[in-house]
């Protein structure tokens, strides 16, 4: 059966314009730092030029995560670690704001920038608060980012002529996530090639299924939570992670649907668990009864190697399973 297997790793496009050079940065060394609030407005933090930049030596919160312990006492002294909880995060990120001109572009920007930070904490039209992206690139153009809120800090130092032309803002985000991701997505492609005469050149056999084993390598520190897109045409689909046994399978009838149709597609993400079949509409139709409670299991991937398992059944030419997921890491 003519199978093309391709994992593909998305390369590095580097820091925004504007990024500037690369600061020291406590607990993570050089690096260049971007807000994206949450209009899309991406704002440099380590360019001079942009009217305001970081104050490195006070940066905070990129390190490890903290951990909260839950022990259990043990008869001849001591404990014995039952579960680590990660804590939310907090980060330090003083600013400098300044103007060489006027008291008026000092304000704007000042405003400006606090508008931004703030606007998490405004309810969107479903009622959530979106959160903004702190990104930290590295010199070679690795990205790593965090989702954060504005906790505290935009108030000024208060002090005897600042205000006027510059002032430094400490601010103190939150991240409900401590952990960073990668900014690029590590993407696998399974696909059934064209099936080719049973004669020509020699005899050979198409199988009504797509049997992917594959190896997917996560080369975080974190569990990821990958996202499935299923391409039909196909009937039944299963993952299965060879090492736990943990698998979930998508039936298209259950939904009353019937199998899918070449180029038809259903995406499941298994964090949190979301099953959507693309009709064409922005958010697709919810198919999470597709799915085979209350057996499946919604697996991650571990850190390192895992070896995992994709079959379609009833299907044929343009078939393919895509797996997406971005690493996750302790530090920026």
């Amino acid at each position: 059966m003519p199978i093309i297997t391709a994992p593909v790793t998305t390369p590095p496009t580097g820091p925004p314009t504007g990024g500037g050079t690369p600061v020291p940065l406590p607990e993570i060394g050089l690096a260049t730092a971007t807000y994206t609030d949450p209009s899309g407005t991406v704002w440099p933090l380590t360019d001079e030029l942009a009217g305001w930049f970081t104050l490195s030596a006070g940066v905070s919160g990129l390190g490890a995560v903290e951990y909260e312990y839950t022990s259990d006492a043990q008869p001849r002294g001591g404990e014995r670690l039952r579960h680590a909880q990660p804590q939310p995060r907090s980060i330090v990120w003083p600013l400098y704001v300044y103007s060489d001109t006027s008291h008026m572009e000092f304000i704007e920007r000042w405003r400006a920038l606090a508008t931004a930070f703030t606007r998490t904490l405004r309810p969107g039209p479903d009622g959530r608060r979106p959160p903004g992206v702190l990104e930290i690139t590295r010199p070679d153009g690795s990205r790593r980012r965090i989702h954060v809120h504005y906790r505290s800090g935009f108030e000024g130092r208060g002090t005897q002529g600042s205000g006027i032309l510059s002032d430094t803002a400490v601010i103190t985000l939150w991240a409900e996530d401590p952990f960073w991701v990668d900014a690029d997505t590590i993407s696998v492609h399974r696909e059934q090639g064209v099936g080719r005469d049973f004669l020509r050149p020699y005899p050979s056999v198409s199988s009504s299924q797509v049997l992917g084993a594959t190896t997917v390598t996560n080369p975080g520190d974190e569990t990821v939570w990958p996202t499935w897109t299923i391409t039909g045409p196909a009937s039944l689909v299963t993952f299965t992670r060879q090492d736990t046994g943990d698998s979930f399978t998508l039936d298209p009838s259950e939904v009353g649907h019937g199998p899918l149709l070449a180029g038809e597609q259903v995406i499941v993400r298994t964090e949190p668990p979301q099953v959507r079949f693309q009709d064409g509409t922005e958010n697709g139709v919810n198919w999470i009864g597709a799915l085979d409670w209350p057996n499946a299991v919604l697996w991650g991937l571990d850190p390192g190697v895992n070896d995992v398992t994709f079959a379609l059944t009833g299907s044929s030419a343009g078939s393919a399973v895509d797996l997406n997921f971005n690493p996750r890491y302790q530090t920026a």
